[in-house]
């Protein structure tokens, strides 16, 4: 018997359009002849089931199911393809467990805990990870510019706490540049990080279950056209991603290390990726992803395909590993 699959895409972020392209890209991909792939639009104003000419199925949310052909149709599992919320901050996967429907990604506390960028980063310096310099805010506590310039130094990364694909952030040079920032980081949230600039070299370094065991991929490495790897750098062509990365044997085998640590401390499962910045040899934890990009062109898939495993693996991977959970 074939197995039902939603592949949930589009959310209630700004990440909407990206999401949908990844979305498509695992219905695209994943083997037809093994699963009843449905595409599921999750949007604020509706969740349907599109078919093939882009007709709508509203979803019973009583049980995540809907009628096809006067025929009720029940998931087997859901393939979150949905970045930020309400996919990636655990909320929807928290509905999924209460209703005892499979998902591939990790459980929903571990999502809203990775997606949180300061309580990720608190979880993970308990266990001695390298982490930047840093500062929050809630939106209406006291800026104290002063301070903040005191404790981090210049250049500084201002950035939402809760959002993802780069949005909202900005490098301030001088401290005259702190306070738009702040502004600008606040339309996406209403808590923001300010981060000490590390210079070096960037990677991005995924780590997902493969047949069983923690693999961490091979090495990204970011090499930015603008100031840093922003929205257009990340998604605009304006970046170069070099896989494998140019980085020493140490290097590479400090952050592999990191990197499964990292996966391992915050009890992860499924899909992640995270960015290191590397200071002297060593490398420093950025954040990390667990819903990443997954179109052909998107790091995660790169990495996937110079280990061997192609976009059809991947994803069948992540759901043959759930059914079996």
């Amino acid at each position: 018997m074939k197995k039902n699959i939603a592949i949930v895409m589009g959310g209630y972020s700004s990440e909407v359009n990206i999401s949908i392209k990844s979305g498509n890209v695992v219905y695209k991909h994943l083997n037809k002849e093994k699963y009843n792939s449905f595409r599921v639009l999750i949007l604020k104003e509706k969740w349907v089931v599109l078919d093939n000419n882009n007709t709508e199925y509203n979803i019973d949310k009583n049980d995540f199911s809907f009628i096809l052909d006067n025929k009720k149709i029940i998931f087997d599992c859901v393939f979150n393809a949905i970045h930020g919320a309400p996919g990636e901050n655990g909320q929807l996967l928290a509905y999924f467990n209460l209703i005892n429907l499979k998902h591939t990604s990790a459980p929903f506390y571990q999502m809203a805990l990775t997606f949180n960028k300061r309580d990720t980063l608190s979880a993970v310096k308990a266990y001695n990870i390298k982490t930047a310099t840093s500062i929050y805010l809630n939106k209406g506590d006291v800026i104290n510019l002063d301070l903040i310039v005191e404790k981090v130094g210049l250049p500084c990364f201002i950035k939402p706490n809760n959002a993802g694909s780069s949005y909202g952030i900005s490098k301030a040079h001088k401290k005259e540049d702190i306070l738009p920032a702040i502004e600008i980081a606040y339309k996406e949230d209403s808590e923001i990080l300010i981060e000490s600039f590390l210079n070096g070299t960037e990677v991005s370094v995924g780590v997902i279950d493969y047949k069983g065991k923690t693999k961490v991929l091979p090495i990204t490495e970011i090499v930015s056209e603008n100031d840093f790897f922003d929205y257009e750098a990340k998604y605009e062509g304006k970046s170069q991603e070099i896989t494998p990365a140019r980085i020493s044997k140490t290097q590479k085998e400090k952050v592999e290390k990191t990197a499964k640590k990292v996966y391992e401390i915050l009890n992860m499962s499924g899909f992640s990726r995270s960015e290191y910045i590397f200071v002297n040899d060593e490398p420093y934890f950025l954040e990390m992803n667990t819903v990443p990009g997954l179109t052909e062109e998107s790091i995660l898939p790169q990495q996937a395909q110079a280990a061997g495993i192609s976009l059809a693996e991947l994803f069948d991977n992540a759901i043959t590993a759930t059914l079996n959970n």
